[in-house]
């Protein structure tokens, strides 16, 4: 049977509620995987050769309070060890505040006791295309790569900005630079910092699994317009149902004659306004949560 595009969306009523179960959800992911003996066998990161559980997280806003609500849930509790990179990452020194790698040690290494060799951050304070460059070495040696060169992370963590960016892909980029294979590279970001380093669509497109956490007033138009052109007509839209009266509704979409047109050309639909609505369409599976009301 032909695999479908499919993307589940899941709202909640505020930033809170959505914070939890993200945490939630990673936990259930990674027990689930414990339990059936899923996990790939871990290493330490000084070790050449073997599998990794790798995870890449994000800056942001909703980022903070997900970390906070992981590090309470996932304390004292068995989990493997996480290998951790980075999404994106502002070109500041490690204890700049706007460091997405100081807010993650703040709010989730520290309180969970992270070893440091499971910790890959990207050197912000370096010359973006150096720091780049050796953050795809890091990653590379690190994680599986798939047959073209690309890092299969086990989970990646994307926030969702304004105009609909994930990570720091921003809209306004030629064809090519979006299908530029590099792992990471350097970018000039359209809000401050301006520069920064990101993982490309090609690393997004291949991992196992991207949540996507889109929360924040202002917000409500790019996750429209994301939605709405990633999925080119013609589509099949089903509805999964819902889980009770007050449990967030679980919206899936499929879609496959966009499945067949992507196996007929890799040509990422133009129709696909936003980034985020670009990494949709590379994927078969994107699991969305966001407190965005809807209509």
């Amino acid at each position: 049977m032909a695999q479908t595009l499919t993307y589940e969306l899941l709202r909640f009523p505020n930033t809170d509620e959505l914070a939890k179960a993200v945490a939630h959800a990673w936990l259930s992911e990674i027990s689930h995987q414990l339990s059936n003996s899923q996990l790939p066998v871990l290493r330490s990161a000084s070790d050449e050769g073997g599998s990794t559980y790798t995870v890449a997280l994000s800056g942001g806003r909703i980022a903070r309070q997900f970390f906070s609500a992981a590090a309470t849930l996932l304390k004292n509790r068995n989990i493997p060890p996480i290998h951790f990179f980075w999404a994106d990452e502002r070109c500041v020194p490690p204890t700049d505040p706007e460091s997405n790698f100081a807010v993650a040690r703040e709010l989730l290494f520290a309180p969970l006791g992270i070893p440091e060799d499971h910790i890959h951050r990207i050197r912000g304070e370096d010359p973006p295309d150096v720091a780049a460059a050796q953050a795809e070495a890091e990653i590379c040696r690190i994680a599986t790569l798939d047959a073209n060169g690309q890092p299969t992370l086990d989970l990646i963590f994307l926030g969702m900005g304004e105009d609909g960016h994930v990570a720091s892909l921003f809209p306004g980029e030629s064809e090519e630079t979006m299908a530029n294979n590099v792992v990471y590279r350097a970018v000039i970001a359209s809000k401050p910092p301006p520069h920064r380093i990101t993982l490309g669509y090609p690393a997004i497109a291949v991992a196992r699994q991207v949540w996507v956490l889109a929360s924040g007033t202002g917000k409500e138009d790019a996750l429209r317009e994301s939605l709405s052109s990633s999925l080119p007509l013609p589509c099949i839209g089903e509805r999964a149902g819902e889980r009770g009266p007050f449990a967030p509704p679980l919206s899936t979409l499929t879609c496959r004659a966009e499945v067949r047109r992507r196996r007929n050309s890799p040509t990422i639909n133009p129709l696909a306004a936003t980034p985020l609505a670009r990494v949709l369409q590379s994927r078969a599976h994107t699991r969305i949560f966001t407190d965005i009301p809807s209509e």
